[in-house]
């Protein structure tokens, strides 16, 4: 007999069982009983797109928290079998208290993933436990190497409206090991990320703490209306490719309230590799970043591509921190890439420690295969920075255009720059770019000229993103503290 355990908010339990009566009548019956987990959870709250009718908690479908035993069979049948409540007011699967070992996991619409604040799931290091995905359309190969890629720890694709999100619980990728395979060039496929979600429209990932990912943290990619807020996102400064939060192709995101600390960019913004990316043709748009602070010596605190060939415009970020990070904003592109990165908007942000403020890059040449065209040219335009302090500086800006494709239209407004005391003697080093500076210390390159009154503009109207609310919603155990 196969009990499904369910705890309704009135924390009751119904389990649906199959049961052979006598004389060959086959009769289906629901059953009240005390389905409860090993340890006490007391009363889940937290703010969600939706809430659920329905919950149940890992160690109902045999789920072992001892950091040894693989829980990837037990988060499967899980969600396999909430998935069937998607109609009836969804369902909340809770990770409780313990280390959860585990493999990569799908998840499933009208669902919350809630990772208990005491609870740590751990990346398998058995790669058999990491299905091989086909590659990205927008990419045309890994990212890592030509063939596919592994799926993510948590990943998910056409889904409607899935949470994934905690007291801040610990999603801890173990990725030394993929690190290490990787330096010695010894994978095939692009190492996992923690979290993917495809194809997906409203999705929340929040209050969580990502640590020592195999790779990127958080991608989601081809979807709409995503929130992403209050994670701690932690790798080691030299661990390879440990991206922060990476938006790609997506409409309609709201990132803020996150602290990264990263081997790479801690957001970096993208929409598709070269041709690849040229011809699905989805663009990240309506992007609002706010509230976030970076640690990252080799990288961006927020970069716009490499990968941008189909297109990144209107983002806005304001509110950011900097510290001991390579540069502020940086843009990436170069011949062949194509698309356009346009209407960027950055206001408010401090950075301590810098390599660089400004950066902007056109010889990023990196290409997936020789088809890309070398004739695709990106548009860069409306670039607008304002209101910015930044102290013990390096180089104030290295601006490097595209020969007969300059970047345009860019605009830099009120902004303080202190610099080190072994500074660069060349302090703003432009070439191929056009547009205006105003009360900028120290002063920009004849490139861009002071100009008055320039008053770099920054949208006054709210995306619909922004207004997207959370419910408060609760998990009520049976189990009193």
């Amino acid at each position: 007999m196969e009990y499904l355990c369910l705890k309704s908010r009135n924390s009751h339990v119904i389990e649906m069982s199959t049961t052979l009566i006598l004389l060959g009548l086959l009769v289906l019956s629901l059953q009240v009983a005390e389905c409860r987990s090993k340890q006490p959870l007391g009363n889940l709250e937290f703010l969600a797109l939706n809430c659920r009718k329905h919950s149940a908690v890992l160690t109902d479908f045999g789920g072992v928290g001892d950091g040894k035993t693989s829980n990837t069979k037990a988060f499967r049948s899980a969600i396999d079998k909430l998935s069937k409540l998607a109609s009836d007011g969804g369902a909340a699967l809770v990770v409780p208290p313990g280390k959860w070992l585990t493999g990569s996991f799908n998840l499933t619409s009208h669902f919350t993933l809630y990772i208990h604040k005491d609870a740590v799931l751990l990346g398998s290091q058995v790669e058999s436990e990491w299905p091989r995905l086909p590659v990205l359309p927008s990419y045309g190969r890994g990212r890592d190497a030509a063939g596919g890629r592994l799926s993510s720890l948590i990943f998910g694709t056409n889904l409607t409206d899935v949470v994934v999100t905690g007291a801040n619980g610990t999603i801890d990728g173990q990725g030394a090991y993929w690190w290490g395979k990787f330096k010695k060039n010894q994978l095939d496929v692009t190492r996992p990320y923690l979290i993917e979600i495809m194809y997906s429209n409203q999705v929340q990932i929040s209050n969580l703490t990502f640590v020592n990912s195999p790779s990127w943290n958080v991608h989601p990619i081809y979807s709409s209306n995503v929130i992403i807020q209050g994670l701690t996102i932690l790798a080691p400064v030299d661990s390879p490719n440990t991206d922060g939060i990476d938006p790609d192709s997506c409409t309609d995101i709201r990132i803020e309230d996150c602290y990264i600390v990263s081997g790479d960019d801690c957001i970096a913004v993208k929409s598709g590799w070269d041709q690849y990316g040229i011809k699905v043709g989805m663009p990240t748009q309506r992007l609002v970043i706010r509230r976030v602070t970076c640690i990252s010596p080799d990288s961006a605190t927020i970069a716009l591509g490499s990968e941008m060939s189909g297109g990144i415009r209107d983002v806005r970020a304001e509110d950011i921190t900097a510290i001991d990070t390579q540069s502020g904003v940086r843009i990436k592109t170069g011949v062949g890439r194509g698309g356009y990165v346009k209407d960027i908007y950055v206001r408010r942000m401090t950075m301590k420690t810098m390599k660089y403020v400004f950066w902007m890059t056109g010889s990023y040449g990196q290409h997936p295969d020789p088809g890309f065209d070398p004739k695709a040219l990106p548009d860069i335009h409306g670039i607008n920075y304002r209101d910015m302090v930044a102290e013990n500086v390096t180089y104030s800006a290295r601006l490097d255009g595209i020969p007969n494709d300059p970047f345009k239209g860019i605009c830099i407004f009120n902004v303080t720059i202190t610099l080190t005391k072994k500074p660069k003697e060349l302090q703003w080093n432009c070439t191929d770019v056009q547009g205006v500076t105003s009360r900028v210390t120290p002063p920009a390159c004849s490139l861009l000229p002071e100009k008055k009154p320039v008053d770099c503009p920054f949208p006054a109207d709210r995306l619909p993103v922004e207004d997207l609310k959370l419910k408060r919603c609760f998990i009520v155990s049976s189990v009193p503290f």
